[in-house]
């Protein structure tokens, strides 16, 4: 039986050497970031660490052309109507159109890769697309094994055409028309199976924001997870507030080892129960997974907190834990531990939290920094 690996950066502090200030939110992803040092150990923990229109009940979509065509991997009489087609895809079964249009903007986005076609915020835009289609394909049923043989198929299809031919050029124009305007957009909702990801592109110099911020309740506490900072700054951030007005002293983020489970555990047996799957049927046995120790804590900040509460604690992890984080599959879940010292009522609480399309707003997010 493998070992579960849990990252880990050295002792929790608090911002700036200080468990009383709040956290330095200028680093992370964008910035001068914290590169910690992991290390592998196993757990002490007690058992339980653009826009188109859409039919009713479909998630909204980034804009992207999508009429009648084929299927990837039809039979094209040359390189040239490939790639035409490739954009054009729009399969007849729910399982086909998602692989479909991870494909298109998989095609589109390795010709741009070669050719130079398209503008950096263009360019992010679109792989903002991609990120989004790769979840569809997932929770269609693709496999990562799937993905990958299309990943391979589209770059070989880019590869095979001039990047002067008529053809790029045509496909290349009709990307910029269908993302025309979408570097204006400020706000963007991702939805999710049990729960959404909002994304907020506005930069606040003064005062932290959140970027992309998931918001669940677990047993004693209201949370906040996701993407804050201030300016063009952002961190991998969780918030919290307990009812009873505990206070961690250190929080770790369990994901699932993809090294040791190359696809995600979601159980079966809960599937065909009505309703979504919960977020706990989502998360691997012990043995998959990986942890990663928040690097530094301190109170929040008042415009972090959960809805509605006065106070609560804000835990950082490092900038690698939110690339990790959008590698998963977006129908599975992490889980956030907190763990309070001896003699509190509760030695660790959980919170659960759904992956998502976190990558996609992660990409919405960099298309408006560019």
């Amino acid at each position: 039986m493998p070992r579960s690996r849990f990252g880990h950066s050295g002792p929790v502090r608090g911002g700036a050497g200080d468990p009383g200030k709040p956290l330095p939110l200028d680093g992370g992803e964008v910035g001068a970031g914290v590169r910690p040092q992991w290390a592998t150990k196993r757990s002490r923990s007690t058992s339980s660490v653009f826009f188109t229109p859409t039919p009713a009940g479909s998630p909204p979509t980034l804009p992207f052309p999508h009429r009648g065509g084929r299927v990837p991997g039809a039979r094209l009489p040359n390189a040239g109507l490939a790639l035409v087609a490739a954009i054009t895809l729009a399969p007849a079964l729910a399982h086909a159109d998602a692989l479909g249009a991870y494909y298109e903007r998989s095609v589109m986005t390795a010709a741009n890769q070669r050719c130079g076609l398209f503008t950096p915020d263009l360019a992010s835009a679109l792989a903002a697309a991609q990120a989004q289609a790769r979840g569809a394909a997932l929770r269609s049923g693709a496999s990562m094994g799937a993905l990958a043989q299309l990943d391979d198929r589209a770059r070989a299809r880019a590869g095979a055409v001039a990047c002067g031919s008529p053809d790029i050029v045509k496909a290349a124009n009709r990307v910029r028309g269908a993302f025309d305007g979408f570097s204006r957009l400020q706000r963007m909702n991702f939805p999710g199976d049990t729960s959404d990801w909002s994304a907020n592109r506005g930069v606040s110099r003064l005062a932290p924001v959140w970027k992309l911020s998931q918001a669940a309740r677990f047993g004693g506490g209201d949370l906040v997870f996701g993407l804050a900072g201030r300016g063009d700054a952002r961190v991998l951030l969780a918030v919290a507030s307990f009812a009873d007005d505990a206070q961690p002293y250190a929080a770790r983020l369990i994901m699932r080892d993809t090294d040791l489970a190359p696809e995600p555990y979601l159980n079966a047996i809960q599937a065909h129960a009505r309703g979504p799957l919960p977020l706990e049927a989502r998360t691997p046995p012990r043995s998959a997974t990986r942890g990663v120790l928040a690097e530094a804590r301190a109170p929040a900040e008042t415009a972090l907190l959960p809805p509605g509460e006065r106070s609560g604690w804000a835990f950082r992890f490092p900038a690698s834990a939110a690339a990790a984080l959008a590698n998963l599959d977006p129908r599975e879940a992490v889980m956030i531990e907190f763990l309070f010292a001896d003699g509190a009522r509760d030695g660790l609480r959980t919170a659960y939290v759904e992956v998502g399309d976190f990558a996609a707003g992660r990409a919405f997010l960099t298309a408006a920094q560019r």
